[in-house]
């Protein structure tokens, strides 16, 4: 019979990692979390509710709606896809490919987003050509 070598742990040993693994799922998740939520309704609900109403703000969240729906699909069928091909197979390319998918979890977001400022931003290094390329393209007058 096969044992299970959690439960042989002593029971202090048990709870003290588990209480070090909430910890630090309270601080990186749910801290962050309820920081959004006070700085949001600071002001007061009514001063919230009144800003959802704001063309820009549904335009924002109308815009992140549909392009989470647009790459659901591509997520999960190239991360099925990954996550088969790593488990199941040697390849040459693997450490790389397993690199890829762990980089975002390496790279704190604000630096990824400096990233696309700096590159993509009004006065970044493809802002200008950007901003001409999708005016042109976008234009109401095109003629």
């Amino acid at each position: 019979m096969k044992s299970n070598r959690a439960a042989q742990e002593p029971r202090w040993v048990r709870y003290t990692l588990l209480t070090i693994g909430l910890g630090f799922l309270f601080f990186f998740l749910a801290l962050p979390l309820v920081a959004v939520f006070a700085e949001a309704l600071a002001q007061g609900v009514p001063i919230y509710l009144e800003a959802l109403k704001e063309p820009e703000t549904r335009s924002a969240i109308w815009l992140t709606v549909v392009i989470a729906l647009a790459v659901l699909p591509f997520n999960i069928v190239f991360g099925v896809a990954a996550a088969w091909a790593i488990a199941k197979f040697d390849f040459r390319g693997k450490s790389l490919l397993i690199t890829l998918i762990d980089l975002p979890f390496a790279v704190s977001p604000v630096v990824a987003g400096l990233v696309f400022i700096l590159l993509f931003g009004a006065q970044g290094t493809f802002g200008p050509w950007l901003s001409d390329t999708t005016s042109r393209s976008f234009s109401p007058c095109r003629g």
